[in-house]
């Protein structure tokens, strides 16, 4: 069995199939993780004012993500004694490390969309006259 040690002596490179940064590399480049990170950017926010900002994501999956997200160290999940209890949730500083990453990612992809859009449809006129010749 594996212990602790060993992981953090393995060499670091995503490039190998068995190297550990893949698994956090799956979960920053998901979807959903770049919009709650990055929702989490603008204040600490509980559970349903998340799921409001993030439209579309399922209550499910925001509970999957929050939860790998505190596992791994980049939020924190703080719950207050009310009633009925109030539960929040904000960046750690690992977190916020990550975080202007995923932000410029995401403003990338706002910022391009009409070229790529573009480029789907030139794509797309291709494959449509390649198979209508053919």
């Amino acid at each position: 069995m594996e212990t602790a040690s060993d992981l953090r002596e393995r060499p670091r490179d995503a490039y190998l199939r068995n190297c550990p940064s893949r698994g956090v590399l799956e979960l920053v480049a998901n979807k959903w993780t770049v919009l709650v990170v990055s929702a989490l950017t603008e204040r600490p926010q509980r559970f349903c004012q998340l799921r409001r900002r993030v439209e579309g994501i399922s209550q499910k999956v925001l509970t999957q993500i929050l939860r790998t997200l505190e596992r791994d160290g980049l939020v924190t999940r703080s719950v207050y004694p009310t009633t009925p209890p109030s539960v929040e949730y904000a960046l750690t500083e690992l977190g916020e490390g990550i975080a202007w990453h995923l932000a410029a990612l995401r403003g990338w992809v706002e910022d391009n969309m009409p070229q790529v859009n573009a480029a789907r449809a030139a794509y797309d006129a291709r494959a449509e006259k390649r198979n209508t010749v053919g």
